[in-house]
C-alpha cells in the first residue's frame, strides 16, 4: 500500500491537475485536465519521439545498407573492365607479334630483292656477268633463272588493270610502294640493257659483216646466259614467283647487252696509226700501181709518213709477225671470233708471236718493205679469212672510241 500511494504521490507531484483560462470578448472559460489525461498527453508524446527516433534509425541504416551495396556493385563494373582490358591486350599482344613476324618476312623479302637488284645495277654499270650465286643472296632461295630464249623477242609488259579501291594506307601501303617502286627500277634496267644491245648491234651492222653472221658463226652460237630455267626453286607466294620470272628476263636482256658489247670491245675497229692519216689507196677493185692495171685490193692503203706508229686497232693476241710474199714485213693479231686485223708494209716490227696486245699498243712502224712503191700502211680486216672493207669498221668505232 505504501509503494501504491508513494507512486500516487509522484504522479500527483508530476502531472498536478492544471486549469488554463482563456479570455475572449469579456467572457473568460477555463479547461481543467486532470492527471490521467496529462499522463496520457505524456505517453503519446513519448510514444511519438520513439517512433521518431525509430524512424530515424531505421533510414540510417537502410542508407548505409544501400552504399554497401552501390560500392559491391562498383567494384564488380571494374573488375569487368579490368578483365576486359587484359583481354583487349592479349589480343593487341597476338596481333602485334603477328605484324612483327610478318614485317619481319617482308623486311627479309625486300633486302633478298635489294640484293638482287643492287648486283644487277652493278653489273649493268661494271659490265661484269651475271651469275645465279650472285642474284641469289646468301643463304636465300634461288630468285632467278634464265635462257638466251627469253632475250630473242622483247614483250611488252603486261599492264594491270585500274582499280577504283581507295588508296593503301599504313604499312601495307608503304610495302605496295617499295613493290612499286622495285618494279620500276627492273624496268629502267631492262630499258638501259636494250639501248646499250640495240646499240652494240648497231655498231656490228655498220661493220657490214653483220651481228647475225657473227653471232652464227662456228663454235659461237650466239650469247650463252648461265640460268638454266625461268624460275627454279618454291616460293612462298605468287607475288615472290612472279618477281623472280621479271628478274629472269632482266638478268637476260642484261647479258644479252654485255655479250654484244664484248664483241664490239674486241673488235679492230680504231685506227691502225697512231698519228693523223689518209686513206691512199681503197678496199675493192682498184688500178695496180705496179701492173697499171685493174686487180682486187684486199685492204686499205693508209699514209702518214716514214716510221709512223702502227699500232693495234683491237684487244688480241700476235699470231704472226715476219715477212710475207708480197706484204713485205707484216703483224697479223686475233682478235677472237673470227676476226684478224693484218699490218703490213712495215719498216720495223715491234710486237712479237704470242704476244697479248690492247688497243693503241704499238705493233711496228711505218715502212715500204715487200711489194710497195713508197712508205704508207696495207691493213687488213679479215672475218673468218675473207676480207671486209676496213673502212666500214673504223667509220663504226667512231661511234665507239
Amino acid at each position: 500500500m505504501k509503494a501504491v500511494e508513494k507512486v500516487s504521490d509522484l504522479v500527483r507531484n508530476w502531472f498536478p491537475e492544471r486549469q488554463i483560462y482563456h479570455r475572449s470578448g469579456g467572457t473568460v472559460r477555463y479547461f481543467t485536465i486532470s492527471s490521467p489525461q496529462q499522463m496520457m498527453l505524456a505517453g503519446a508524446a513519448l510514444a511519438l519521439v520513439c517512433w521518431s527516433l525509430f524512424a530515424t534509425a531505421s533510414v540510417l541504416f537502410s542508407m548505409g545498407s544501400s552504399k554497401n551495396f552501390v560500392a559491391d556493385d562498383e567494384v564488380h563494373k571494374l573488375e569487368r573492365w579490368v578483365q576486359e582490358l587484359r583481354a583487349r591486350d592479349t589480343l593487341s599482344t597476338d596481333q602485334l607479334a603477328q605484324r612483327t613476324e610478318a614485317f619481319q618476312d617482308a623486311t627479309l623479302d625486300f633486302e633478298r630483292r635489294h640484293q638482287t637488284l643492287a648486283a644487277m645495277l652493278n653489273a649493268l654499270k661494271n659490265g661484269d656477268q651475271l651469275e645465279v650465286s650472285t642474284l641469289r643472296g646468301d643463304s636465300a632461295p634461288l630468285l632467278v633463272t634464265a635462257s638466251i630464249d627469253e632475250a630473242d623477242a622483247r614483250q611488252s609488259q603486261e599492264i594491270e588493270e585500274a582499280s577504283a579501291d581507295l588508296p593503301q594506307v599504313g604499312l601495307s601501303g608503304q610495302v605496295a610502294n617499295i613493290r612499286s617502286e622495285q618494279q620500276e627500277f627492273l624496268d629502267e634496267i631492262e630499258e638501259m640493257a636494250v639501248e646499250r644491245a640495240e646499240s652494240a648491234r648497231g655498231v656490228l651492222r655498220l661493220t657490214k659483216v653483220g651481228a647475225g653472221r657473227i653471232t652464227s658463226g662456228e663454235n659461237m652460237g650466239g650469247p650463252e646466259i648461265t640460268f638454266a630455267s625461268l624460275v627454279s626453286g618454291d616460293f612462298k607466294t605468287p607475288e615472290e614467283a612472279q618477281f623472280a620470272g621479271r628478274v629472269a628476263q632482266v638478268a637476260a636482256r642484261m647479258e644479252e647487252a654485255r655479250y654484244f658489247e664484248g664483241l664490239v670491245d674486241k673488235l679492230p675497229l680504231a685506227t691502225p696509226i697512231g698519228i693523223p692519216s689518209r686513206i691512199t689507196s681503197p678496199f675493192g677493185m682498184r688500178t695496180d700501181p705496179i701492173r697499171k692495171r685493174p686487180s682486187w685490193h684486199g685492204g686499205i692503203d693508209m699514209g702518214a709518213g716514214w716510221n709512223a706508229p702502227i699500232i693495234a686497232a683491237g684487244p688480241g693476241k700476235v699470231i704472226y709477225a715476219g715477212t710475207k710474199s708480197g706484204y713485205g714485213r707484216v703483224v697479223d693479231v686475233d682478235h677472237g671470233q673470227g676476226f684478224v686485223s693484218r699490218y703490213a708494209h712495215l719498216n720495223k716490227i715491234l710486237a712479237k708471236r704470242g704476244q697479248t696486245v690492247a688497243i693503241g699498243d704499238k705493233l711496228g712502224t711505218m715502212g715500204s718493205s715487200g711489194r710497195s712503191t713508197g712508205p704508207h700502211l696495207h691493213y687488213e680486216v679479215l672475218f673468218h679469212g675473207k676480207p671486209y672493207n676496213p673502212v666500214e669498221f673504223i667509220k663504226a668505232g667512231k661511234h665507239v672510241y
